[in-house]
């Protein structure tokens, strides 16, 4: 079985008003979302949770709601695969080895902040950062994320995706 995770982060929401429709087709089959953080209002996971379950941590840019119910980091397992979620993932220097530091169990450890979109494996540890979907700062595009877990394989792998 492989196993579909769309991957979200820096919504920033009202600051931008609302979720691009494009997330919404990208998503339409997962059978779980991550939001990495900023989402900034609790209402961006009751949007998300008409397509499927969403799991998020808060980030450095939240209203209260957010502070007072989501964790800043957390684990969860989907399949055969542990996966590591944190909004701020070091910096560009030290970012394989606070990944290990802080999910030292974890195949893959998604996050965000940065706004740009990463995707690559380090020692058997994934690294994994969507980019936002609604602030592509110098990026080209804003982005969201795919995970695929296939349980038979044991195999994992991210997918960036541009809107």
């Amino acid at each position: 079985m492989i196993h579909h995770i769309g991957v979200i982060s820096d919504t920033h929401i009202p600051q931008f008003k609302q979720l691009p429709e494009a997330v919404f087709a990208h998503f339409a089959e997962v059978e779980l979302i991550i939001h990495a953080g900023d989402l900034s209002r609790l209402s961006v996971i009751d949007e998300l949770e008409t397509l499927a379950p969403v799991v998020a941590v808060q980030g450095n840019i939240e209203y209260e709601e957010v502070v007072e119910k989501l964790p800043i980091k957390r684990e969860v397992v989907v399949g055969h695969c542990r996966i590591g979620i944190v909004h701020i993932l070091g910096d560009a220097h030290n970012r394989e080895r606070m990944a290990r530091q802080e999910f030292p169990n974890a195949r893959v450890v998604v996050y965000g902040h940065s706004h740009i979109p990463y995707n690559k494996e380090y020692n058997g540890q994934l690294l994994f950062n969507p980019g936002s979907a609604t602030d592509r700062r110098k990026q080209p595009r804003c982005s969201v994320g795919l995970l695929h877990v296939d349980d038979e394989e044991k195999k994992v792998w991210g997918e960036i995706i541009w809107l």
